[in-house]
């Protein structure tokens, strides 16, 4: 069942390099660009080997009421959706949406944690600006492989001041959240945005420390697993179906070019609606979502088919009959 969504005609204005692996995009609506709060993004088609695939890229920065700011992770091991964005070239028209967010802020805590993993600052700049000019409360910790790779952190610094703290992985720096959790007042909020095993390490923190679920809200690129994507085999004996998932392919994508109707919405690994049920796996699950628990990925019961791959062979059931 696929998500419906109203698509409308943008071209690309500009590009510039905030990193030597981050891109931003600043996209021209032809109707005008709708306003967004913090924490909202754009799903962008884009063509990959020549079929259109659908993107989220969140909103970077101030509202403009004529042009919207994504950034863009090159990843050259990838499944091609940021080469091909890296390709657009100014006057390029494209299909987007207008905002959407699943990673809505509460304006009313007594004070924010705000931390992001690499390309992950990208929905946190809107939020630490408007934190700021509210005279929030707030501190911001932000981690990448090395400083070159600190996208935004010079829009940043000035804004927030002493309340930003840099960490550069490739330095062995990381970043301490039993401290920094352990540091905050009672109530406050933490928003974390970045790769699965930052925000894993952040959910046994928080969870450690004893803090309201509610209290922590996150947004995950999808991207990051234990191996590196690689082809993997799908059964479904309900359909008498055995296909391959190609490396740069989700098994989402695949099951639907084989015409297996499956529910989503977020794409991300975060909503569980397109979560499958595992009848027998030869290999091992690599879970990429931050939907099912730690128990749950454990058993390996079920996977989240938009972002989760399989070293191996995976036999699944499905929730539609071949004549649905």
């Amino acid at each position: 069942m696929r998500n419906t969504q109203a698509w409308t005609e943008a071209f690309v204005q500009s590009t510039r390099d905030v990193t030597p692996t981050v891109r931003e995009i600043t996209l021209r609506p032809a109707a005008g660009a709708a306003p967004h709060a913090p924490g909202s993004h754009l799903q962008v088609q884009v063509l990959v080997a020549g079929k259109p695939q659908t993107r989220s890229y969140s909103l970077v920065g101030l509202p403009d009421p004529q042009v919207w700011r994504i950034a863009v992770k090159r990843l050259d091991d990838g499944k091609g959706g940021s080469l091909a964005m890296w390709r657009l070239a100014p006057g390029d028209r494209l299909q987007v949406t207008g905002p959407q967010n699943h990673f809505h802020m509460d304006l009313t805590a007594p004070a924010y944690l705000l931390v992001a993993g690499g390309i992950g600052i990208t929905p946190l700049v809107l939020m630490a600006q408007t934190l700021k000019s509210r005279g929030a409360r707030m501190r911001m910790v932000y981690g990448a492989r090395t400083p070159e790779e600190l996208a935004y952190a010079d829009v940043l610094a000035p804004v927030l001041g002493d309340a930003l703290h840099t960490h550069a992985s490739g330095n062995g720096a990381h970043i301490d959240f039993a401290a920094e959790i352990g540091a905050l007042p009672a109530g406050a909020q933490m928003y974390l945005c970045g790769p699965v095993g930052m925000l894993d390490a952040a959910r046994r923190a928080w969870a450690h420390a004893g803090r309201p679920p509610a209290n922590l809200r996150y947004e995950t690129f999808g991207s990051s697993g234990r191996f590196a994507p690689q082809a993997f085999r799908v059964l479904v004996p309900r359909h008498q179906l055995d296909i391959t998932v190609p490396a740069d392919c989700s098994m989402l994508d695949a099951l639907d070019q084989a015409g297996i109707m499956t529910i989503f919405d977020c794409r991300r690994g975060e909503c569980g609606l397109c979560a499958m049920n595992v009848l027998a796996v030869d290999g091992e699950i690599d879970h990429r979502d931050v939907f099912l628990s730690d128990h749950e990925k454990d058993e390996g019961h079920s996977i989240c088919a938009c972002v989760s791959r399989v070293l191996g062979t995976i036999t699944l059931d499905s929730a539609y009959r071949p004549d649905a």
